[in-house]
């Protein structure tokens, strides 16, 4: 597929199997087909067009007599008493623009190394080579753009944009660091993500996460504590003040009681927690990071081993609150069967005190797919159910989950390479996607030399989400000056997923450091970014969710205190 009908880039396109998505974007089919002759391409399950873009009496008495002081005292009293209780008067409240402040994103560090580091035979030493981590951020040129800067630990107050827009990149990174960007009289479009790659060992894999603002309740979906799983579950306070962390955990067989869970996080720091210690022998994960006193930024590192044979590493990443429908974008998968021990999953739970029933609907390019056994799926009170998603067809989807009573969700996908030397099985690669919230105006900042893929979902209102209706949005893309290589106008049916290789979104050598979506109205938009790099010994992949744009301008409505005043 090409954008504006050429296709051009030195960027390398991410290798999503072509499910030859009905959507198209500048009147180009994702199959390469131009329409020629008008501004809107359209074929069964989606569309996308292409135009451009566009803040006492004080009175002293002397009275003879001990009682008559008395009774002017009671009388004072008493008098004070009716004051304080007249009535509140009502009055209008004023709308007072706030000025914008600084937006401040967490970004993870590197991989945490495995406990065991070291094996008797150093053929299978865990950890050959170390993680290569690095933050990318990128910040659109324009009203907003303000001076931006990584801080903390290896970095050393030379990593910052000076105003106006930009790309930047740190690399070499071991602790988590924060990015952080000044208002240019209004809130900046910013993004940030964090990748670390390692090609070798039980940690092989690509494990991405786009930087979040810190938050006092987290909800994390993935992971697992059984032999040959890690999960590792990182909490960080980058405030001024210290954030004491209540921690809630499920498991398959309902709510974990975990060792401790209770943690100080101080300014600054950061608290790493093995799960395996904490939660041990658990299939499936959900937990729930509640802050006071400070907010954190938290994620699951989730690792995986078959004997001595790599099967994944990936963040699991903060996902949407619980709610009575959550909404998975960026699932992209690799074909699959039914009921084979590798493939997509599907994780959820309900964690209230009421079980419900969850309709899962799955959205691909052609419409919605129905799989045995997932259309309706049964979930006890705070136990948490995988579903498999295995016989999905190769291609990007959209993962639409309803419920009477609120459940959190999140899907795994794979990716099966070739076996090395030593394996006994082939290769296993996986990457999470959480739950999302949609119509949210956001960004993502573009990993170098990573393949990026584009997917939007669009998921009707009411309690059909395949209901007739589509799905506008304007895409930005953004090079490394912060300034706009593309723009695109995006329609995408009701019911559908589109997806599209960000290089074939751009035109000449110039390489996309970021994206920037606008949702303009219709039906619900979901989105995230898929990330791919093909290795010899097959593909590695992540996920990235979109951080929010916060509003151009902050509102405040205040109101005078209409009770009367003591005196």
């Amino acid at each position: 597929m090409t954008a504006d009908g050429d296709a051009s880039t030195g960027r390398e396109a991410a290798a999503t199997p072509d499910a030859h998505a009905a959507t198209t974007i500048d009147g180009t089919t994702t199959d390469g087909t131009t329409t020629a002759g008008t501004t809107t391409g359209t074929t069964t399950a989606g569309t996308t067009t292409a135009p451009a873009r566009t803040g006492r009496r004080g009175r002293a008495a002397r009275v003879a007599g001990g009682l008559a002081v008395l009774a002017l005292t009671a009388g004072a009293v008493g008098a004070g008493a009716r004051m304080g209780a007249a009535d509140a008067v009502p009055l209008a409240a004023t709308a007072v623009e706030a000025p914008p402040t600084p937006t401040t994103l967490a970004c993870v560090g590197t991989l945490q190394p495995p406990a065991e580091r070291e094996r008797e035979d150093a053929a299978f030493d865990p950890t050959p080579v170390e993680p290569s981590t690095a933050v990318d951020a990128v910040v659109a040129a324009g009203p907003g753009a303000g001076a931006v800067q990584v801080l903390g630990p290896g970095t050393d107050g030379t990593d910052r944009l000076t105003p106006g827009g930009g790309a930047l990149r740190v690399d070499g990174l071991g602790a988590p660091v924060v990015v952080r960007g000044e208002p240019a009289g209004t809130a900046p479009v910013l993004a940030a993500a964090t990748t670390s790659l390692v090609t070798a060992g039980d940690q092989r894999g690509l494990a991405a996460a786009s930087c979040v603002q810190p938050g006092v309740d987290v909800w994390l979906v993935g992971g697992a504590t059984t032999v040959g799983a890690t999960a590792t579950l990182v909490l960080t306070n980058p405030g001024l003040t210290t954030a004491e962390v209540t921690l809630a955990v499920w498991g398959r067989n309902g709510p974990v009681e975990p060792t401790t869970d209770r943690h100080v996080v101080a300014p600054g720091a950061t608290e790493v927690v093995d799960l395996g210690g904490a939660a041990a022998e658990q299939r499936g994960l959900v937990l729930q990071v509640s802050a006071a006193g400070g907010q954190v930024a938290a994620h699951v590192q989730d690792t995986a081993v078959e004997g001595f044979t790599p099967a994944g590493t990936d963040l699991v990443v903060p996902g949407a609150a619980p709610a009575t429908r959550q909404l998975v974008p960026g699932v992209v998968v690799e074909e699959s069967q039914v009921g084979a021990a590798v493939g997509p999953e599907l994780r959820l739970l309900a964690p209230g005190d009421a079980g419900t029933s969850a309709r899962v609907t799955l959205l691909g390019s052609d419409g919605p797919v129905a799989l045995p056994g997932v259309d309706e799926v049964e979930l006890a009170a705070g136990t948490v159910v995988d579903v498999p998603l295995g016989g999905l067809p190769a291609g990007a989807w959209t993962v639409v989950v309803d419920a009477d009573e609120p459940v959190v969700a999140a899907a795994v996908t794979t990716r099966t390479g070739t076996a090395g030397e030593l394996d006994d099985r082939p290769r296993v690669e996986r990457a999470w996607s959480a739950a999302t919230a949609a119509d949210a105006h956001g960004a993502v900042a573009l990993p170098s030399g990573v393949g990026a893929t584009l997917v939007v979902g669009a998921v009707a209102d009411g309690p059909d989400p395949t209901a007739t209706g589509e799905g506008r949005a304007r895409l930005r893309v953004l090079d490394e000056d912060g300034r706009e290589l593309s723009a695109h106008d995006v329609t995408v049916d009701a019911g559908t997923t589109g997806s599209w290789p960000v290089a074939d979104l751009v035109d000449g050598a110039r390489a996309a450091a970021g994206l920037e979506l606008e949702v303009l109205g219709g039906a619900h938009v979901v989105w995230a970014v898929g990330l791919q790099l093909d290795q010899e010994d097959g593909p590695l992949v992540s996920v990235l969710e979109p951080v929010p744009v916060r509003d151009a301008a902050a509102t405040l409505r205040v109101r005078e205190d209409g009770r009367p005043a003591r005196g």
